[in-house]
This record gives structure tokens, sequence and C-alpha cells, in this order.
């Protein structure tokens, strides 16, 4: 009575958990000591359960590795192996074994007897985690797919656009290290060491496809669009092999992802001789300075008043990882258009870079520039921004956002990137004094090491 008992309570617990970190909590309740090794027969290693489904192979030693891989294989139509005072118990969905739970101390007799009608129940709620950790991944992969195609209409700066390809990617193959090639020239991340992978991409051609060295273990996955080879996107492992599944995940982004490249290189080609930031309406950054330039001169040159104004929107990494690269560009489409309502006509406002903007004040004295930096902050802090149209699962459809602000004003010897530079300086002091606020440089302690 009492082990129908037990049982009937290791089932209640058991549906309450979703994860393997609950199902491992759960069994050290009763057996103290417990590690749940599965076989992924995808990459045909012994994966721990608890330890975020990790090869065996990468724990370092390769001697314990060794004899856990030998102990599997001696449990094949048992139900449990005694070796050194510890139990190894299989698990099995049908007659296949799948894994095995290793208790370093070997249960009483009753225990094992528990475990006689028990290991099914565990063995089903493992397998129904990882079911579940599927679909996810499958949810989560047309997620990012949707997130590439948004951000083909809004971007055109690939050193935007590549490190959010290059982190999703990574999200969709397990233990691999995620390279992206421009041109045969590393660009996301920073460094790669393996000669072999520049050996492999000299053999990439507008008509290849994907590639796999004998040991499954790198892959090579050509940016393809139009016709025109643009580069690459590799996948490296010392241990994990590359799953049919993870194959055909990274040629779907890989050839998405080409489009997007493609697309920003053709955008970067219009809009060298263009004027306008496309998603702000603002001036570009290469029409912004030229701007600030003849204003500096013609404030030298009819000795009146210049005022600078950076600005940039606080947090704004945590906007798009909350609410997606979508939701971030609408809240900069919002600023823009606030900032853009809050100025006078001849005011001059550009887009500097990323969430940053650089505003011209002619004509305007500082303590006339302090009264406009502190206007738009407080307009901006008062707008609300919609995101429900964009990403229906937020948990929050509105939004608000804050900027920081600092302020400059020209002088006698200042060129425009001192005034610039200056602006920047009194903006990096505002972040540094809490944000969402308006700070002026001062020439003294700006500038005192």
């Amino acid at each position: 009575m009492q082990k129908l008992k037990d049982i009937e309570n290791l089932s209640i617990k058991l549906n309450d958990t979703c994860n393997a970190q609950g199902i491992t909590r759960i069994l050290e309740e009763i057996f103290q000591t417990v590690n749940i090794y599965i076989y992924d027969f995808t990459s045909e290693c012994l994966r721990d359960f608890s330890k975020s489904w990790m090869s065996i192979d990468e724990f370092g030693d390769k001697n314990n590795a060794k004899k856990l891989y030998k102990t599997f294989e001696l449990l094949k139509g048992k139900k449990y192996i005694l070796e050194n005072n510890k139990l190894f118990y299989a698990l099995y969905q049908g007659q296949k074994l799948i894994g095995m739970l290793d208790f370093a101390k070997i249960p009483e007799n009753d225990g094992l007897e528990f475990l006689n009608v028990a290991s099914y129940l565990i063995s089903l709620k493992i397998q129904n985690v990882i079911l579940s950790e599927k679909m996810q991944k499958n949810i989560d992969f047309h997620d990012a797919m949707k997130n590439i195609a948004k951000i083909i209409e809004t971007q055109y700066e690939n050193s935007y656009i590549i490190p959010i390809i290059g982190e999703m990617i990574d999200k969709f193959v397990c233990g691999h290290l995620i390279y992206i090639f421009i041109n045969n020239k590393l660009v996301w991340p920073s460094a790669c060491k393996d000669e072999k992978i520049f050996e492999l991409l000299k053999c990439l051609h507008n008509k290849s496809e994907y590639v796999l060295t004998p040991d499954k273990k790198i892959g090579l996955f050509p940016l393809i669009s139009e016709n025109k080879l643009l580069g690459c996107i590799v996948t490296k492992s010392t241990d994990n092999i590359l799953s049919e599944k993870e194959i055909s995940y990274l040629e779907q982004l890989t050839n998405q992802a080409a489009t997007t490249i493609n697309r920003a290189n053709v955008y970067a080609e219009i809009l060298k001789h263009a004027t306008l930031d496309a998603l702000t309406g603002f001036y570009n950054r290469r029409q912004l300075e030229e701007r600030i330039k003849q204003e500096v001169s013609g404030a030298k040159r009819q000795k009146r008043n210049l005022c600078v104004i950076m600005t940039d929107i606080d947090y704004f990494k945590n906007v798009n990882d909350t609410y997606g690269h979508a939701a971030g560009d609408l809240a900069l489409k919002h600023v823009s258009a606030v900032i853009k309502h809050q100025l006078r006509d001849y005011d001059i406002a550009g887009r500097y870079g990323g969430e940053e903007f650089a505003i011209i004040l002619p004509f305007t004295k500082l303590e006339e520039a302090e009264m406009v930096a502190q206007r738009l902050r407080k307009a901006v802090e008062n707008t609300k921004i919609d995101i429900s149209k964009i990403n229906a699962d937020a948990n929050e459809k509105i939004i608000s956002v804050t900027i920081s602000l600092g302020i400059s004003e020209y002088t006698n010897g200042d060129n425009e990137k001192k005034v610039l530079q200056k602006a920047d300086k009194a903006l990096y002091k505002a972040k540094e004094n809490g944000r969402n606020r308006a700070e002026v440089y001062e020439e003294i302690s700006a500038d005192m090491p």
C-alpha cells in the first residue's frame, strides 16, 4: 500500500515539473545523489540530462566517459548493474535503451523495488521534456526566421545585421562555435584560429552547396544571393557532429541571411549618395557631418551662437533583447518623431549611429540649449509606444523609453569634431549620473585626468 502511495506521489511531482533540473531534484529527494545520462542517437553520444544536455565527452575526464559508455553498453537488455558500490539503472523506451540513472549510493532493497516500478514514469517524463524542448526549438527557429525577415525591411548596415544573425544561429546549433565570413574575411566574432577553415573557404564558389568535413564537426554554409557568393557561415565543434535537423536549420537560416546581407549591400550603395536615414527620416551620418561643418564655419565667420546636443536611448539593448529588434526599430522611429516635433525649422537633427542622435542648434545660447534638451527629455519620457502589432506575444503591449543628453557650446577655436566630442563627453556624464537626464559639458572638470 505504501509503495503505491510513493509511486502516486512521484507521479504527481513529475507531472508538476517541466525541465531536467526539476526531475533531478525530485530523484535526489528520494535517492540523494543521482545523475541522469541520456543517449543522443543523432550525435551518438551520452549526454548529462541534468547539465544542460551536455555531452559527457566535454567534461574533461576521458577515462570516466569511457567507463560510462562501457556501462551503457553492458546495460542493454538488463534492468540495472551494480558496480564499485554504485548502481546504474536502465531507462527504456519500449525495448530500446535510451539512458541510465547513475546512483552514487546503492539504494536499499525497497529502493530497488521502487525503481522497478518508477523507472517507467521517470523515462516517460524525460522523453516528454526532450520532446518539448525540440518543439520549442522549432518554434524559436521559425521566430528567428521571422525576425531576420523583419530586419530585411528596416536595416541596411551589415555591422548591425551580422551580429544579430550570428546570435540567432548560435541558438540552434548545440555545442558549436559560429563564424561568419564576408568576402573570405571574418566579420563575426573577432577571431578564428583554425587554419583548416580558411583552407576550406577557398574551395567555395557561387554554385556551392553546404560542405561538411568527414567527421561532421565542421560545416560550411555558403551565403549565396542572386548568383553571387557573398560569404559563408561556418560551424565548428570538437565533440558534437551536426545533426540532420541542425543542417536543415542552417540551410534555411543561411538562405535568409544571404538575402538580408545582399539587400544591405545594395542599400549601402544607394545610401552612399543619399542624405536621409531610411528608418528615422533624419540626416544620415555622412550628411550630418557635412551640416555641422557648415554650421561651425558659419558660427566662426559670423561670430554667432551655436550649440550641439548628443543623445541616445537609455538601455536600448534591453528593448531589443526583451521585445525584439522590430520593437527596437519602432522605438527609434517614435523617439525621432518626438525630437523632430520639438525642434525649430532651422534646427538640424541626424542619426549619428545606432540609437544615438546629434542635434545642431544654430543661433542658440547654452541656456536655451539646456531648455531644449529638457523639453526633449520630458517629451520622450511621456511618449507611449504600442508594440502590440509587431510583437503580439509580448507581455507588455505599451512600452516607454527615456533618453540621456549631452550639451556643448561652440567656442572660438573649436572645429566640428571638437564640438561633437564635447557633447559626447557630456552625454557620457549624463549616463554616469543615472540616465534620463541632460548634462552640460564643462571644460575644466571634463578634461581633468
